[in-house]
């Protein structure tokens, strides 16, 4: 019938009998939800606005977006200056191991080696216009040392396996101590022991060339002996032209003679660092008794000092012409940096 009005049943009703509006009906401007609305998870029942959500292409770009991606996206320009400085350090750091500071890419020359050596080799000689002024060349302030020792020697108990190839020759060593020398203030006979065992089986020094192998023992059948020496017997084995503190040689002795008060003071070009300084002594005057007589001249200014320099008196090529005009030493203003090794690019 035209006009007439459908019945819509009873009105629905919550628990406590209040009638459910539909959403036709309103209250203070806002719309209540249809009878009919199917519950959903996002509808919020306090009517706030609801959060805009990402267009589809939107959240599947982010998806999609790779770690890279999300680490530039993340830090800007900061992704790209963190890898430039993880390879400035790594450079440096390489830098640094190989001994960066020197203009030379290469290890300083060594010069020729002899076969065989003879009489006292590597203690300087005087033709009587030396400069013993040479502030280089002074024994620096420091600790106390023996002036006299009794001129015998012991030897150090130990033995060490073989370090190097020694396609050539493997030479034995003894560590020996001249009796009434007192070694407690450095650590004791085993702890100057110790220092030369290491720096021979260091890859920076001999052992660097194949042909070249040690091995301690601690019999006098030796091929030479490694021994720290009192001031004045020092000056009995090596010889005393030129008045300044020095080490050698004695190929009649068999001995590499280490001179206990730069053992303990060290020399000026190295500046205080004794322990370098020792590996230096050792390296330098055992590279006399396996052969290298010559010694050699800064090579490059500025580089690494060859390890057959004399650098117990500096340097400066111009400090060690002074003390030797006629030597192997050119007055030509070349000033190396001190170094203890044959090999220091190794």
């Amino acid at each position: 019938m035209a006009g007439a009005v459908r019945d819509r049943g009873p009105e629905p009703q919550y628990a406590d009998g209040q009638r459910v509006r539909d959403s036709a009906d309103e209250q203070g401007g806002f719309s209540f939800p249809s009878w009919n609305q199917p519950l959903r998870a996002r509808w919020d029942p306090t009517f706030g606005p609801q959060r805009p959500r990402a267009r589809r292409s939107e959240r599947e770009g982010i998806r999609r977006q790779t770690r890279l991606g999300r680490f530039v996206s993340q830090y800007g320009w900061r992704a790209y200056a963190i890898p430039v400085l993880v390879l400035v350090t790594v450079f440096v750091i390489i830098e640094a191991f190989r001994g960066g500071g020197s203009s030379s890419a290469e290890s300083p020359s060594l010069g020729t080696r002899l076969s065989d050596v003879n009489g006292i080799v590597g203690a300087p000689v005087a033709d009587g216009r030396f400069d013993a002024s040479v502030p280089s060349a002074a024994l620096p302030d420091g600790g106390a040392f023996t002036v006299q020792g009794a001129g015998t020697f012991h030897i150090v108990p130990g033995t060490t396996g073989q370090v190097g190839q020694g396609t050539q020759h493997v030479y034995t060593y003894t560590v020996d101590v001249e009796d009434g020398v007192d070694t407690t203030g450095y650590g004791g006979d085993e702890a100057f022991a110790s220092l030369v065992d290491h720096t021979l089986a260091n890859p920076k020094s001999w052992i660097n060339d194949p042909t070249v192998a040690f091995r301690r023992v601690d019999t006098p059948d030796a091929d030479f002996h490694v021994a720290l020496t009192s001031q004045m017997t020092v000056r009995q084995s090596c010889g005393y032209d030129i008045p300044v503190e020095t080490s050698c040689y004695n190929a009649d002795l068999k001995r590499v003679v280490l001179n206990e008060p730069r053992w303990v003071r060290g020399a000026v070009a190295f500046q205080g660092d004794i322990g370098s300084y020792r590996q230096y002594m050792v390296n330098h005057e055992i590279g006399h008794a396996i052969g290298y007589a010559q010694h050699q001249p800064c090579q490059s200014d500025g580089g690494l000092a060859p390890i057959m320099m004399q650098q117990t008196f500096g340097v400066a090529n111009d400090d060690i012409a002074k003390l030797d005009p006629e030597g192997v030493v050119p007055k030509n203003g070349m000033t190396c940096n001190p170094n203890p090794w044959p090999f220091p690019r190794s």
